[in-house]
């Protein structure tokens, strides 16, 4: 009986945080490079399974695959978490209760998406799926985030820059607009994740060695 009512007890945390991990683990770069091009993504370039990279180095229209299969996970990570929240969970709850639903539910769809199971725990690098999650937040969250991405890509041509400033800023918005403890903290989270995860980006821009983005594909 204990146990039962411990699992009970910690379900608003563990509920969403596995159907979102495991939304997450679909990633689009591998699942289309390994499973409809017969070369996996992780194989070329960088070896990240992210969306530049396969852009990069396959191109062509099963890009946009790629594109759809990151968002909608993401958008089913986080609508699933707040249903739950808001019919199950917490029916009577604050609006502050669903807010960390999203984050806690952003933070464990990233983590599937980087750190996929299914596999080998090697995926991508967070950024399209946490955009995504940024605009269901909060538009001022995905002003700041997608804003600043866009500028810094658009004027200097390194994607990993825009994305540094998204992990960067993420945090320190997310602190303007909701300061309560335990979204910060998550917010931090995330953002420390998408700082790691570009780490060999961040030193290759501090040593200039950093590729810049083309809208023409690599030539095998």
């Amino acid at each position: 009986m204990e146990l039962i009512y411990l699992v009970v007890l910690y379900s608003p945390l563990w509920l969403p945080a596995i159907a979102a991990y495991f939304c997450g683990c679909f990633n689009g770069a591998v699942i289309v490079s390994k499973y409809i091009l017969r070369d996996d993504i992780r194989n070329h370039g960088s070896g990240n399974a992210g969306l530049t990279n396969f852009y990069r180095t396959f191109g062509g229209p099963l890009t946009l695959v790629v594109i759809l299969t990151d968002v909608i996970k993401a958008v089913i990570a986080v609508l699933f978490a707040i249903w739950l929240y808001r019919n199950v969970l917490f029916t009577d709850a604050g609006e502050s209760y669903f807010v960390f639903a999203k984050y806690w539910a952003a933070l464990f769809c990233l983590l599937g998406h980087m750190f996929p199971c299914m596999f080998h725990f090697k995926g991508g690098k967070g950024i399209l799926s946490g955009g995504i999650v940024a605009f269901m937040i909060d538009w001022r969250v995905a002003l700041v985030v997608w804003g600043g991405f866009l500028v810094l890509a658009v004027l200097t041509r390194y994607v990993s820059l825009g994305s540094v400033w998204a992990g960067a800023s993420f945090p320190f918005i997310t602190w303007y607009c909701y300061p309560n403890a335990g979204i910060v903290v998550l917010a931090f989270i995330i953002g420390g994740l998408i700082l790691w995860q570009h780490r060999a980006n961040i030193h290759r821009l501090l040593t200039g060695t950093e590729n810049k983005f083309s809208l023409h594909k690599k030539q095998g």
